[in-house]
């Protein structure tokens, strides 16, 4: 049965997740991608879509930045017209943003089934936009596509049951194919002028962070401090707020602008730690073995700590400080989030679905 399908996406981590996906997809049915512009900067949105494969959506709603009720509520309108327009037999959303908020809300209210992949993580901080945007999203789903027993633990303790899909990690097969296409490493290394296992590489973006001028002045002034070389890569957000705080980096940490998904997966990749509050970045650090340092306080993908490559330091710079110098993960390096094929078990399940329903 050929299926036709709205994704939303609009924000790099969703790039990341539904390159795979909506190649899958494409192969025998229609696909109608709907960009939003959440992420609207060449280097947060053009560059994902050359490098990860992923064809020119039919839709650019071009939302741009905002606060989260204007943002939130621009792209409902438009996601809602595109949907009537369209009449698709699935919408299917990622992650946490407000673009995965928007899409599935549009979608519901039109009675068209909602499938969000990335389904069950919680933070269990309501204070994160992101907590609230998932568990939302997972309430209005029918189908639920988990990373991990974890997340499928956290929907049967509110109650979800029906739908839900113990798939593993599309972010995995992206991963590994971006992996098997990158440029050679040691170029990038070049390029930036650093050494391999030579420098720690920071990327910082939450609001919890970035909008807190507390938490960031104490993670700069454990930056500050450190001993060694910093690649620190700046998020436009980020920037911003680097920029109210008039921040002069000194020599040894190195601010460079956002990089392509193949470049920040090299310097993932040959970094000796990441420090990061990103949960994209925590799972690819695990993935690629190198040891990560988490500049929050609770983090949704919790089995990265469990194993022991991911420690939890929150902001505070004595402890970033004191993590730097002694963290040290395990040598055991359990497989975490399924294997390879996600993706694929996430169009399958759409396909068995559309099926059942039609």
């Amino acid at each position: 049965m050929l299926m036709k399908v709205v994704s939303v996406i609009g924000a790099r981590p969703q790039f990341i997740k539904a390159a795979t996906i909506t190649r899958l997809i494409r192969r025998c049915h229609k696909e109608i991608l709907v960009h939003t512009g959440q992420h609207y900067d060449n280097n947060m949105s053009a560059v994902f879509f050359d490098e990860l494969g992923i064809l020119t959506p039919e839709y650019n709603l071009c939302i741009g930045s905002g606060s989260h009720g204007l943002q939130t509520g621009a792209m409902l309108v438009e996601i809602e017209k595109v949907l009537l327009k369209e009449g698709p037999d699935w919408v299917v959303v990622y992650g946490d943003t407000n673009s995965t908020l928007a899409g599935a809300l549009a979608a519901a209210k039109l009675n068209i089934p909602v499938a969000h992949v990335e389904s069950g993580l919680r933070s269990y901080n309501r204070k994160m936009p992101e907590e609230i945007n998932r568990v939302i999203v997972d309430h209005l789903s029918d189908l639920l596509f988990c990373p991990s027993q974890v997340a499928v633990d956290n929907l049967a303790i509110e109650g979800i049951r029906i739908g839900v899909h113990l798939v593993g990690d599309v972010m995995l097969d992206t991963l590994q194919y971006v992996s098997g296409r990158t440029a050679d490493c040691r170029n990038i290394l070049q390029h930036f002028d650093i050494q391999e296992k030579d420098y720690i590489l920071v990327t910082i973006h939450r609001a919890e962070n970035t909008d807190n001028i507390n938490r960031l002045e104490s993670i700069l002034a454990a930056l500050n401090e450190a001993n060694e070389l910093i690649v620190f890569s700046v998020h436009p957000r980020t920037q911003k707020a680097l920029q109210r705080l008039v921040y002069s980096a000194p020599k040894h940490v190195k601010l460079i602008e956002p990089v392509s998904y193949q470049e920040m997966v090299c310097l993932e990749s040959m970094a000796r730690m990441v420090l990061t509050d990103s949960g994209g970045i925590q799972k690819e650090a695990y993935w690629l073995k190198t040891p990560c340092i988490t500049l929050r306080d609770e983090t949704e993908w919790i089995e990265t700590v469990e194993v022991g490559w991911n420690i939890l330091v929150g902001t505070d710079s004595q402890r970033i400080l004191a993590a730097l110098s002694s963290f040290t993960p395990p040598e055991n390096h359990p497989p975490l989030y399924g294997e390879p094929g996600a993706s694929e078990r996430c169009v399958k399940l759409l396909e068995k679905y559309s099926k059942t329903s039609s």
